[in-house]
């Protein structure tokens, strides 16, 4: 090998170094950012469709901004403010009507709150069931900015179903959207939690493929940098986010499912919501809704999603 081909090697393995390193980089910042919401005056980064190509950029670059989720509603019934302490202090609301079947926990979807759950706690109301809405850590009411998609939340989903069976509650059902089924479903796996029965809109099939298709929704390949936001992204949290995987938590889960999709969501794929529904244990249903998003189905499909749940919940 003569000098000038061992020069070039060198130059490439400095450049491929450098390289490594700022991916290294910008991947921790990033993943900091997706997992510990900004308390700032700043506002949130729009959606990838709404991003010039520079913004785009910026956003991979340095990251999305992620405002801490407020409650900006509040229910129109007479409701009691419940504080629990899990792993975080978190705060809920106790919706009660007369004469209950049971209780319906609630638990909201990434970088929301417990206030987007109140039209469908509503639902459940008027089919006769209390609703207790949950902020996770990092969200309205509860504790902290730090949110870790469903992994440490599923501690605080457990505390609620202790909190409502030391009330005497003897029916609960679980329902969550997005973090907060995913959440549902790594609680039962972990405690084995003893519930009636759940219902989940789009949980993602693991940490690793809901952080790839960020990168598809930006338009960008996913690889290598995904793969290194989830490792950072775990580190910076103290879990390995590798294993953080619903597809395999739905084979620990026994008790009846009601499971909902959109058909159109960008975020959640098919393939993955198939795997959950085969992993699933016991009594399922799946419910495809053809012209909906990620977990928008009350907007063109309330009157499906209530069918669906009162049939779930009241069988003959």
């Amino acid at each position: 090998m003569n000098q000038k081909t061992k020069k070039r090697i060198k130059i490439g393995v400095i450049i491929t170094s450098i390289l490594f390193i700022l991916m290294n980089i910008i991947a921790y910042f990033h993943a900091y950012k997706f997992t510990h919401f900004d308390t700032s005056e700043n506002l949130r980064t729009s959606q990838p469709k709404e991003l010039s190509i520079f913004q785009k950029l910026k956003a991979l670059t340095f990251g999305v901004n992620n405002p801490r989720p407020i409650n900006s509603n509040f229910p129109k019934r007479a409701f009691k403010v419940v504080k629990l302490q899990s792993n975080k202090q978190i705060e809920c609301w106790m919706i009660k009507t007369d004469s209950a079947k049971g209780t319906v926990a609630m638990f909201h979807g990434f970088s929301s709150n417990k206030s987007s759950l109140l039209n469908k706690s509503e639902i459940f109301l008027e089919m006769g069931y209390n609703t207790i809405l949950v902020d996770f850590m990092g969200s309205g009411g509860s504790e902290g900015n730090q949110t870790t998609l469903g992994f440490y939340e599923a501690e605080e989903v457990k505390s609620v179903v202790d909190y409502l069976k030391s009330q005497g509650d003897s029916t609960i059902i679980l329902f969550g959207s997005s973090m907060g089924a995913v959440a549902i479903m790594k609680s039962c796996a972990d405690y084995h939690l003893s519930v009636n029965s759940i219902i989940i809109e789009c949980p993602f099939g693991s940490m690793l493929t809901t952080v790839q298709s960020r990168f598809r929704n930006m338009g960008v390949p996913s690889f290598p940098m995904a793969n290194l936001l989830v490792f950072w992204g775990g580190l910076q949290n103290g879990f390995n986010a590798y294993h953080h995987n619903p597809e395999e938590y739905a084979k620990s889960i026994h008790c009846p499912t009601l499971l909902f999709y959109g058909m159109q969501d960008q975020n959640v794929s098919k393939k993955e919501i198939d795997q959950i529904f085969q992993n699933l244990s016991g009594k399922k249903y799946l419910k495809l809704f053809p012209n909906a998003g990620h977990g928008d189905y009350l907007k063109n499909y309330e009157t499906a999603w209530r069918n669906e749940v009162q049939t779930f919940l009241n069988p003959k």
